[in-house]
């Protein structure tokens, strides 16, 4: 998948309405998408992680806009992670949590491959709920 599919699909799951509107602000968001390889044979256990980091990122940091993990249809061993936080503080603020820090060390051993892409906003929004 290119980073412009995975760009569209991070705007796709934005305009669901899982996050509120983005107002201008002086900053830019920091915007990343992750392209992790897991181990299929340890898929739900990836899952469970992710989506108990996700939980608490999205309930304990201001700084976190949205988070979306999805799996490739056909091979769901591949997993995206949209990322968006306030500015890149707020993301490094993020790598220094607890709950971070836990997701990374239960999935060590999971993870095949990651691949980090930095990505420039033309225009973020979301319809809110």
């Amino acid at each position: 998948m290119e980073i412009r599919q995975l760009l569209a699909l991070g705007a796709a799951i934005l305009a669901l309405g899982c996050a509120p509107a983005i107002a201008q602000d002086s900053k830019e968001p920091y915007v990343r998408v992750a392209e992790i390889e897991i181990d299929p044979a340890r898929l739900e256990v990836y899952r469970a992680a992710v989506k108990e980091q996700i939980e608490a990122a999205l309930r304990l940091e201001p700084g976190v806009l949205a988070l979306y993990a999805v799996t490739d249809k056909e091979n769901p061993a591949r997993v995206f992670v949209f990322e968006m936080y306030a500015d890149v503080e707020a993301y490094n603020a993020h790598l220094e949590t607890d709950h971070f820090k836990k997701y990374k060390g239960t999935t060590q051993d999971i993870v095949k491959s990651l691949k980090l892409r930095d990505t420039v906003p033309i225009l973020l929004g979301a319809k809110p709920r």
